[in-house]
């Protein structure tokens, strides 16, 4: 069972002041408990590539935009095309949150698209929809938007704004986007029963900078 778990985990680290050392060593971690993927940030993606070359089961993710989604399209699909050219086989991409919120599904969805186009058959592309700042009827309009869009991957949050992923969410942005897009829990997951609740839930992946105590049955402090 830990092993199918770990197959689901995102080991993450995108905290600013990450060190080139503790990248090489997330590396190794996600290497030996063979997790899904290492999610740095784009500054870190030729090194995790460099470490990682030679396992090819475990993913160089990055994110596009983050953490406040507030770039323009066409910046966030250059930061695609670049951490793709550096490595990077997995990209989560935030929304444009304002625009969501003044109801502009037009350029939430251009938006999106703009980086779905860029990784398309390089890439796989998770949306970030930051379900902390959003009502109900926003986190499933935001998940509409990004299936039409052609995204891989609807997501919770970036563990970076009011709060991260929980049980309800999930099983709201499952239930919204069908059995054939990916649910990715992020944010606050800590350790094993709180994995298993949101696998419960319908989450198909977990982004956790706690991956080696929820595979071991610990806790982490850690807010990501």
């Amino acid at each position: 069972m830990s092993e199918k778990i770990a197959e689901m985990i995102d080991h993450t680290l995108l905290k600013a002041e990450a060190t080139k050392e503790q990248i090489i060593q997330l590396c190794k971690e996600a290497k030996e408990y063979k997790f899904a993927s290492v999610c740095v940030n784009p500054t870190w993606v030729q090194t995790a590539y460099e470490q990682l070359k030679d396992t090819p089961e475990v993913k160089v993710c990055t994110v596009i935009g983050f953490p406040l989604g507030a770039s323009a399209s066409e910046v966030k699909a250059f930061e695609t095309t670049k951490a793709i050219e550096d490595g990077a086989t997995e990209v989560d991409m935030v929304i444009n949150i304002g625009a969501l919120k003044d109801k502009n599904d037009e350029l939430v969805e251009a938006d999106i698209k703009a980086v779905v186009e860029a990784a398309k058959g390089k890439a796989l592309t998770k949306v970030i929809i930051e379900t902390s700042l959003l009502t109900d009827e926003e986190k499933i309009r935001a998940c509409k938007l990004a299936v039409q869009a052609g995204t891989d991957f609807v997501k919770t949050s970036t563990g970076f704004s009011t709060g991260g992923a929980t049980v309800e969410d999930i099983r709201l942005m499952r239930e919204t986007v069908g059995p054939d897009i990916g649910v990715k829990a992020s944010g606050g997951v800590r350790d094993r029963q709180g994995a298993l609740a949101m696998i419960e839930a319908g989450a198909t992946r977990i982004g956790a900078s706690a991956g080696i105590a929820i595979v071991n049955g610990g806790q982490s402090q850690s807010d990501y």
